[in-house]
């Protein structure tokens, strides 16, 4: 998901930093990003609020 490593750019963040802050493991998140797998509506809420975007973007596709 390239437009998600774009947000995560755009605030000067590490994947790690949006996992801590989301609470979630650092490979759950990266596995995310990297299109590998989808979010569960209430990380997708979680990170999308960190990075600022509308969580739903996740379930466009």
């Amino acid at each position: 998901m390239e437009w998600l490593k774009k947000y995560r750019l755009e605030k000067d963040m590490t994947q790690q930093e949006v996992a801590e802050q989301c609470g979630i493991p650092k490979t759950t998140y990266a596995s995310i990003e990297q299109g590998k797998r989808r979010p569960s509506p209430e990380r997708a809420k979680l990170i999308a609020s960190k990075l600022g975007f509308d969580w739903t973007i996740f379930f466009n596709n």
